[in-house]
């Protein structure tokens, strides 16, 4: 019988299974400040949109109904600055499968190379190592190789809450289309800018005019709902960009029958549409961040990055993983910057994403060590 196998290391967060028990021996018990997932509720209109699209008898367009390629098309103006045909949108079942299956759906293979942030998501490693290709980890597009099939950007990033502005953005572009590659930026976190000009001015897209000049020949964008609409159950998210990629990638997701399922579909048409329900989210997510990261510089940590995003990037100058053994020690589940590449051995990841409660109760044990 045949056998999986493959290049593929451990799920890393497996590692993490000591210091997790660790801080469930706590006599307040476990709080977990590990992982990115929402806490708070779907908004009431999108739930209600779901529930209203449940008679999904028929298969579902894996283009996306077309009154939601409109609404993903009518977003990207409103709040990206970003014109895009709707015939240039799709959806994807949350952008984790996108993230992975990308150099698969784009037939990039042995012998090619995909590029992405030294400090980073692994999904992106992960899919390079799926289709045999060389992944690369580098911030300088002087130093991509001229193998190089696909480059990711990550802006705001994920652990480090790093943000591109268009200068960089546009250095990116300008390399990937002198070495032919496909370049795609994971934006999901561009609603939630903290610091600096990121606290008023908007968050530009890789797709930005100012970015591309208006021509998105060989530039993807993807977005996910998940982080602001706590949709991360719906696995709602899409791209967007040039019209021959999208145009490629729908004809392969045919073919794979990779379809949002039609009742998500009909709820990312109500959470499009509805811009104060993120306003609210946001600011849910400003004061656990106001609360959390006082209590993490008086305990010793310093932040780096973290302008935006949904997580605080923080180091105490010790290796990650005794960093971990001390929260456990108070009982916080945090996340090792091992996780996230070789350059960041150093850091820990604190995740906004835990009720009022718990961040204001993770903010007392800080203090009282």
């Amino acid at each position: 019988m045949p056998t999986l196998r493959g290049p593929l290391p451990d799920y890393p967060w497996d590692a993490m299974a000591p210091y997790a028990a660790r801080a469930k021996e706590h006599p307040g018990g476990a709080l977990d400040l590990s992982v990115g997932s929402p806490v708070d509720p779907t908004p009431a209109p999108i739930g209600e949109a779901l529930a209203a699209a449940t008679d999904a008898h028929a298969y579902p367009a894996t283009a996306g109904a077309p009154r939601l390629r409109e609404a993903i098309a009518d977003w990207y103006l409103r709040r990206r600055g970003v014109t895009v045909s709707p015939a240039a949108v799709l959806p994807t079942i949350g952008s984790k499968e996108l993230v992975a299956l990308l150099p698969f759906l784009l037939g990039i293979g042995a012998g090619e190379a995909v590029v992405f942030p030294r400090i980073a998501y692994p999904s992106y490693e992960m899919g390079a190592a799926m289709v045999g290709a060389d992944p690369v980890a580098s911030d300088d597009p002087a130093e991509w190789p001229d193998r190089t099939a696909l480059v990711w950007l990550n802006s705001p990033a994920n652990p480090d809450g790093r943000v591109l502005d268009v200068p960089e953005l546009r250095a990116a572009v300008e390399r990937a289309r002198e070495l032919g590659a496909v370049i795609v930026g994971d934006e999901c976190y561009a609603e939630l800018g903290w610091e600096g000009r990121w606290r008023d001015e908007r968050i530009p897209s890789i797709l930005d005019p100012r970015v591309t000049g208006e021509d998105h020949r060989g530039v993807l964008g993807i977005y996910s709902l998940s982080k602001q609409s706590n949709l991360a159950g719906y696995r709602a998210a899409f791209l967007a960009g040039d019209p021959e990629l999208v145009s490629g990638l729908l004809n392969v997701r045919k073919h794979a029958g990779l379809m949002v399922p039609a009742p998500v579909q009909a709820a990312m048409v109500a959470a499009l549409a509805d811009e104060a329900h993120v306003e609210v989210q946001r600011e849910r997510y400003r004061a656990r961040r106001e609360t959390l990261l006082p209590a993490l510089e008086a305990a010793g940590y310093r932040l780096d990055g973290s302008e935006a995003g949904l997580y605080l990037w923080v180091t105490r100058g010790v290796d990650a993983w005794q960093s971990v053994a001390d929260f456990a020690e108070l009982g916080i589940i945090v996340g090792p910057g091992h996780f996230y590449g070789d350059h960041s051995p150093n850091h820990v990841r604190v995740a906004l994403t835990a009720s009022d409660e718990t961040v204001a109760e993770a903010a007392r044990r800080l203090g009282s060590a």
